[in-house]
């Protein structure tokens, strides 16, 4: 059965989304359906606002809101330069930030990958990340604070192969997290452990 063209077109929309099949886009599209209007218009607004007030920092990626080119925590003469922390999506970032025992800065590589092939990890921001090693001497580790799953393992002997002839220590997050776990739904003690017992 074909629905009316306009909740076709919003369910392949949603289908787009990470994680979000067809089933899961129909059921978001009749949710929406049994809404008032003023909260379809807020819902329209807010998502306008993303794009305009929204902002990705220049160093490291991480979105963010004001004025400047650079997010608050790069801008934060308090973090440790010498430490840059790698993971590859933004909400990683916030969950290791929540454990408040990491001080140094980050860089968001723009995964997740879905499958283990070349083309897939160069869509990673390699080149970008490269060209931030080489302008910022005061790195001296680089942490690869990535998913302890198959693709994740994968995102880090690539980036080992291709970050060694920068001379900079390269270590991993510790085993304090389960294999084919996501670091965005570990707990804040298990992150700490793992920052902690990198190696």
């Amino acid at each position: 059965m074909m629905y009316p063209p306009t909740i076709q077109k919003l369910i392949e929309i949603f289908s787009k989304f990470p994680t979000v099949g067809q089933r899961t886009a129909t059921r978001f599209v009749f949710y929406l359906l049994k809404k008032e209007g003023k909260e379809i218009e807020e819902l329209a607004q807010k998502i306008l606002e993303l794009k305009k007030k929204v902002k990705i920092c220049q160093l490291c990626f991480k979105p963010f809101e004001g004025e400047d080119k650079i997010c608050e925590i790069c801008r934060d003469p308090t973090r440790k330069r010498n430490l840059l922390c790698l993971v590859e999506k933004e909400t990683d970032l916030e969950t290791i930030e929540k454990t408040k025992k990491y001080q140094g800065l980050y860089f968001v590589l723009g995964g997740p990958i879905e499958k283990i092939k070349r083309e897939e990890l160069e869509k990673l921001r390699i080149k970008e990340l490269e060209k931030r090693i080489r302008e910022d001497q005061k790195i001296e580790e680089i942490i690869l604070a990535l998913n302890p799953t198959t693709e994740g393992e994968a995102i880090g002997l690539f980036l080992e192969r291709r970050l060694k002839n920068f001379n900079k220590k390269i270590t991993r997050l510790g085993r304090g997290l389960p294999t084919g776990g996501e670091l965005e739904y570990a707990d804040e003690e298990t992150i700490s452990f793992a920052l902690e017992n990198r190696r």
